[in-house]
Order: C-alpha cells, then sequence, then structure tokens
C-alpha cells in the first residue's frame, strides 16, 4: 500500500509533521466553515430577513396546518432521535466500535472532530445570530426563543449518522450497499423540527449543508484512500 501523504489517511503512525499539518487544515477549515455559518445567519436576520420569511414562514405554517394527534408522536421521535445526549452516545458506540475492529484510533479521533465542530458551529451561531422560532404553535415545550437558527437536532443526526455513512465507506465496503439508509434518520429530524414549529425551512436546511460540508472535510483530511479506493481494508490489515 502506498504511503504518500496525498493517498494516505491520518494514522498513529504519521510522522508529527503531517499529523501538525491535518490539524492545521482543520482549525482553518472549521473557521471558515463557522464564518460562512455566522455570516449566513446575519444576512438571514438582517438584510435578508423580510425576503427569507415570506418564504419561510408560510412553509412552517404549512406544516402546522398538518398536524393531527397521529403525527405528534412519531414528529416526538424524530425529535429525540436530534436529541444531543442520544446522538452523542449513538457517536461514541460508533466511533468505539470502528476504533476496536480496526485497532486504530482514527475513528474516534473523525468523531470527537465531526461532533465538537458541529456543536461549536451550532453555539456560536446562535449566540452571534439570533433568530425567532417560527410564528406557529410550537410542540417542542422550553426552546429558547431566538435560537432557531441553526438547527441544533439536525446538525448532531447529520453528523452521528452521516458519519457513520463515512466510516462504513471507509472501512466496511461489504456493507456499502445497504448503509444509505442511515440517512433517513436526519430526513426525519429534520421533517419534525419543522412540524413540531421548532425551526424555519432555511434554519434545518442550512444545519445539513454545513454539516455535510465539514463531514466531508474530516473525512477527506483523515480518511482520504479509504474513502475514494476500489477496496476497504481489512481487520487484520495495518497501517505502517
Amino acid at each position: 500500500m502506498s504511503h504518500s501523504a496525498t493517498s494516505t489517511p491520518l494514522r498513529l503512525g504519521t510522522p508529527r509533521r503531517g499529523a501538525v499539518v491535518v490539524g492545521v487544515a482543520v482549525l482553518v477549515t472549521w473557521a471558515v466553515i463557522l464564518g460562512l455559518v455566522v455570516g449566513f445567519g446575519w444576512l438571514i436576520t438582517h438584510p435578508w430577513q423580510h425576503a427569507v420569511d415570506s418564504f419561510d414562514n408560510p412553509i412552517s405554517r404549512w406544516f402546522a396546518g398538518e398536524r393531527t394527534s397521529a403525527l405528534n408522536e412519531p414528529a416526538e421521535v424524530g425529535t429525540f432521535l436530534g436529541e444531543t445526549i442520544v446522538g452523542m452516545s449513538v457517536a461514541v458506540v460508533a466511533a468505539l466500535a470502528f476504533s476496536l475492529w480496526q485497532r486504530s484510533l482514527v475513528p474516534v479521533v473523525f468523531f470527537a472532530l465531526l461532533t465538537a465542530g458541529v456543536g461549536g458551529f451550532y453555539f456560536v451561531a446562535t449566540q452571534v445570530a439570533p433568530r425567532p422560532r417560527p410564528p406557529v404553535r410550537i410542540l417542542d415545550a422550553g426552546l429558547v426563543a431566538d435560537h432557531s437558527y441553526p438547527s441544533g437536532h439536525v446538525g448532531t443526526a447529520t453528523a452521528v449518522y452521516g458519519g457513520i455513512v463515512v466510516l462504513t465507506w471507509a472501512f466496511a465496503r461489504g456493507a456499502r450497499r445497504w448503509v444509505w439508509v442511515l440517512l433517513a434518520v436526519p430526513a426525519v429530524v429534520l421533517i419534525a423540527r419543522l412540524y413540531q414549529g421548532a425551526h424555519h425551512a432555511t434554519d434545518v436546511l442550512a444545519s445539513v449543508v454545513y454539516t455535510a460540508v465539514w463531514l466531508f472535510v474530516l473525512g477527506r483530511l483523515l480518511l482520504t484512500g479509504r474513502l475514494f479506493s476500489g477496496h476497504a481494508s481489512d481487520r487484520g490489515q495495518q497501517e505502517m
């Protein structure tokens, strides 16, 4: 197997200089994405507010008009799947499972950076670019009134279940055909949050976009070679 810097992922045996370069790239990319997330939040709450609200509000009202007692409970389940504690629990189990299987810390590092980065995007954006919740009755009680943008639930679900898809694609070639079904979870969470009136459409869509970009960047930086090769590693195959 080739061990060039352009074709192999970060490993325990990677020279310190290479690890530093990857670390710097991760930090710079995170900062750039954060700037875009906050910048977009400022745009939709200031100069673009009227135009965006004229698009978002009818969608929120449509979802509110479709509410029924039969749909309320599935929406609660969708929200539950995006809860921070649930997402972090799934992430820990998945990271440890992949790391033990591969005998490598790469999956743990990957998931740690992924979830920490998404959490950072959410925290900073809600503080710097606060946005009121949709003008409908909110079914999820206790939410902060001006933390509509972005959606922490959707970001968490996209990161965790998307992360499992990426690691499966990198390490378990045989499971690539069916693992995509996990992406249905973020979709369910997204619809649930709209249904409950917790977020505007642009809030949840923005969360999917920036989380997907962050996920892609980490995959390229930490798993390059595995993601884009025609084969995955076997349990017994160890990087030098």
